[in-house]
């Protein structure tokens, strides 16, 4: 990756380019975190902030990191409401925001991804007004049915922190799809899935222990530990140099159940087991034919 550039070196150096992008913008920036202005709805996104200092920053990650492929990208729909659904993994979200980068970066209509984030995004000082700016909502239904009914693409991760915090042993192994609250949504709103699956985040932050003590005294769903972290303190966040690859999958139409299939928890629970089921099988797939995970 780095040609006569020492390993750690380079991951070192990009670390810090992605740091001046997102300082670039400096007291002006931060002020207008933590304001109303440029916000285009009542959640307080903000897309000419996320466009000029927030989206330069990721884009270094997705394009000179993580060097991300794209597969399917025409089964995200153009324009109107729409759930993307996907595996979530790597210890930290990074895989939401490369995600919000490839759409915005590739599609054809450059769609914003409004992502459907934890309650612990909100609560925690600069992280939420970063994820506010970002279009990124509390996830619930009704915000869901918001944004979907405003022809909004929206972006869900069904696994939450068991899938963001999994063991590394237990790596493109999906854990439950919570209780299927996203296909109840998408029933209720009528707009198709498009399921996703990630590969190449899981080896960003291997991790192999975690310190529930830790988790608690912090109160975060998990403390991790990692071969670098907290073992190398700041330098074990910077993330492996792995290659990812995503792909979009057919999407799976709702529009043609009854009218009141939302209300039926049989219904909901087989269509989101076909959206797990699809997602798992592609990861599958995907691993096949995968060689080094750095290549």
């Amino acid at each position: 990756m780095t040609g006569d550039i020492p390993f750690g070196e380079a991951e070192a150096s990009l670390t810090a380019e992605v740091l001046r992008e997102v300082l670039a913008g400096g007291a002006e920036a931060f002020a207008r975190l933590t304001s109303d202005e440029g916000a285009v709805d009542d959640f307080g996104f903000d897309p000419e902030l996320t466009d000029d200092y927030l989206l330069p920053a990721l884009r270094l990650l997705y394009e000179k990191y993580f060097r991300v492929d794209l597969e399917g990208l025409e089964n995200v729909p153009a324009e109107g409401g729409a759930l993307l659904v996907a595996n979530h993994s790597g210890t930290l979200p990074l895989d939401a925001l490369m995600l919000q980068v490839a759409l915005h970066d590739h599609h054809s209509t450059h769609r914003r991804l409004r992502l459907l984030a934890a309650d612990l995004a909100f609560d925690l000082p600069v992280v939420r007004d970063l994820a506010r700016k970002a279009g990124h909502v509390r996830a619930c239904p009704e915000n869901a049915l918001r944004l979907l009914g405003s022809g909004e693409l929206v972006g869900v991760m069904p696994e939450g922190y068991k899938g963001l915090g999994k063991p590394f042993e237990e790596r493109y192994r999906l854990q439950r799809f919570g209780r299927g609250g996203f296909a109840a949504v998408a029933l209720r709103s009528r707009r198709p899935m498009v399921p996703c699956s990630i590969v190449g985040a899981e080896e960003i932050y291997p991790m192999i222990g975690s310190a529930p003590t830790l988790a608690r005294m912090l109160k975060l769903p998990y403390f991790p530990i990692t071969p670098t972290f907290p073992l190398l303190g700041a330098l074990g966040l910077i993330p492996m140099p792995t290659k990812w690859t995503i792909r979009f999958g057919a999407p799976i139409h709702t529009d043609g159940f009854p009218e009141d299939a939302a209300e039926d928890p049989l219904v909901v629970e087989k269509l989101a087991g076909e959206v797990k089921d699809t997602i798992q099988h592609t990861l599958n797939e995907m691993l096949e034919g995968r060689g080094s995970p750095f290549v």
